[in-house]
């Protein structure tokens, strides 16, 4: 397994469009494990997109459950992700591994319906809600080309930089 290098803000790959997996494949499985590899070294982070190390295909992992007090599906590994049902909105606040020295407010859905394939191809659906959801619609945007920045509820006043203790 391998660390891999993430783009940074403003790096104009990060506004690129991801094409959807096509082969399910010993490489894609290598490729998730490297993902994740570089995603737990990242401690507090809760996803990852393939487009943030330069791979641009729709793959994201997503993993939430370090932080019990939200209601989550554990680690998942998200192939073509794709939401199909969303309601209800909420304001939150934001970091990403791509804008490492800033958090920002973005208004997103509360509840998403969402159908994905694992690694193996196999799809499935999620319903997800809160903080799960913020993460899921914010890693779907990386693969769309968006980062929380194009999100910013108000340019003026909702981006903050952060300090060590907010880490």
């Amino acid at each position: 397994m391998a660390l891999l290098n993430i783009l940074v803000y403003p790096d104009e790959r990060l506004k690129q469009v991801s094409q959807p997996v096509k082969k399910f494949s010993e490489e894609l499985n290598q490729f998730v494990k490297d993902l994740e590899e570089t995603f737990h070294s990242f401690p507090g982070c809760v996803g990852i997109a393939a487009p943030q190390v330069g791979r641009f295909e729709r793959i994201v992992l997503v993993d939430v459950s370090q932080k019990p007090q939200h209601v989550n599906h554990g680690f998942l590994v998200l192939v073509n992700p794709e939401i199909i049902f969303y309601d209800g909105t909420s304001l939150g606040r934001e970091g990403c591994l791509s804008v490492p020295n800033y958090t920002g407010r973005v208004q997103r859905a509360k509840l998403i319906v969402l159908k994905a394939h694992d690694v193996n191809g196999e799809q499935h659906e999620f319903r997800m809600s809160g903080y799960e959801a913020r993460a899921v619609q914010h890693e779907i945007d990386h693969l769309e080309g968006k980062l929380f920045l194009d999100r910013l509820v108000n340019r003026r006043n909702a981006l903050t930089k952060r300090t060590e203790l907010s880490l």
